[in-house]
């Protein structure tokens, strides 16, 4: 009997219902083998979906495989070992070297003979298209959800996905209160750990019970969803759902975030040379504070015992003047490279020019070419699918 191994794969996201479970496949192929008289050695599971490469139990039988292990695999249909072309590649390369001698399915009659081969290929070339058709499907389903206004994707906090119209409608229990962050928030009172806290007193909570963390407040209060726009791969549109708030509330929120970020920001005092030096001694990192208004930078000494003391700024300032006026450039070089950058500039200005000017030629050209397209089209010459085809040309 010829040893085989066996293979089971399901994605957890798979769309297609009718594909057998793993449980299911497993039990209709060991029954497969037992009429066959092939001799399992070993079964590889796996959940994972094959539209992309880099499965690692797949990867994993197909290393056995080259060590010889099994001679052949098992499995339910050919869409079950690959679905991209890369996996399938590899499945027809281990055929051609006798690396695999044999792959069986039930739903699928296999020999490896060119045109056993070629009917492979073609299989898994169609479980490639079903894959490459259904994203695309997906995709066309998405973008036309977004010119309707419809959000694709879960609910934000204070809405639910309500599976009977497919629509987006206000949480009877969050609503009102994601309503109230914004109005907290838009006074300039509040910190957004504040605001998290009071409302977090009023019983919102996520979906799962968890009590909302600042970041989920930050991010409630700048997704333009809640005054009825939405945006979907960079681009914004205008939602058909109920508005939480007008959208002056929303910006006054932005306008409020803006403006305590300003605050923050002055807060944090400048030191020159901040992060710039280690220690010559121990080089440990040199930390900075201010006495008696100056400023002081001094070793952190945390590896080992430094006797450095502190450096007033005004003393380091010196020194790296010092140590700057060796290596700086003879006042007699100023002229000289003067000259040069003036030279390089009116260089660059000339080629800027002919860039420019090429640039314009270009446009009217393709200006021209557009208007007697257009033409074309207005007298009834072309179609408006040539039209369409020839304008984006």
């Amino acid at each position: 009997m010829a040893n085989f191994f066996l293979y089971a794969r399901k994605s957890t996201d798979e769309p297609d219902r009718q594909i057998l479970s793993i449980e299911a496949q497993i039990a209709e192929l060991k029954e497969f083998a037992a009429k066959e008289q092939l001799n399992i050695v070993q079964t590889f599971i796996e959940s994972q979906t094959a539209k992309e490469p880099g499965r690692p139990i797949f990867n994993d039988m197909l290393s056995q495989i080259e060590k010889g292990k099994a001679e052949g695999i098992l499995a339910w249909h050919p869409d079950r070992l690959a679905r991209n072309s890369v996996d399938g590649g590899r499945i027809i390369f281990l055929l051609d070297t006798g690396k695999i001698q044999s792959l069986k399915f039930p739903t699928f009659w296999f020999e490896s003979t060119p045109q056993g081969k070629f009917m492979l290929s073609i299989a898994f070339g169609q479980s490639k298209y079903y894959i490459d058709n259904l994203s695309e499907n997906v995709k066309r389903g998405l973008r036309q959800k977004v010119r309707r206004g419809e959000y694709p994707g879960v609910a934000p906090t204070g809405y639910l996905n309500n599976r009977l119209t497919k629509k987006m409608v206000p949480d009877p229990e969050r609503f009102r209160l994601v309503q109230k962050i914004f109005k907290l928030y838009s006074t300039g009172n509040y910190s957004l750990k504040e605001v998290r806290n009071m409302i977090t007193e009023t019983g919102l909570r996520s979906r799962t019970g968890k009590i909302l963390c600042v970041s989920n407040i930050q991010a409630i209060l700048v997704n333009p969803f809640y005054y009825g726009a939405f945006k979907f791969n960079g681009e914004a549109y205008e939602g058909n759902h109920k508005p939480a708030i007008s959208k002056k509330l929303f910006d006054k929120c932005q306008e409020v975030m803006k403006n305590k970020a300003h605050h923050t920001n002055r807060g944090v005092k400048f030191y020159a040379f901040r992060g710039l030096f280690k220690c010559g001694e121990c080089n440990c990192s040199i930390t900075t504070e201010t006495q008696k208004g100056h400023n002081y930078y001094r070793c952190t000494k945390k590896k080992i015992p430094c006797s450095q003391k502190y450096v007033r700024e005004e003393n380091l300032n010196e020194q790296i003047s010092s140590i700057l006026q060796k290596v700086s450039l003879p006042d007699s070089w100023t002229k000289i490279m003067i000259a040069e950058l003036n030279k390089e500039k009116d260089k660059t200005e000339r080629a800027d020019f002919s860039f420019v000017q090429n640039l314009k030629s270009q446009i009217k050209e393709y200006k021209d070419k557009l208007d007697k397209l257009l033409d074309l089209r207005l007298s009834g010459t072309i179609s408006t699918e040539e039209y369409a085809a020839k304008k984006q040309k």
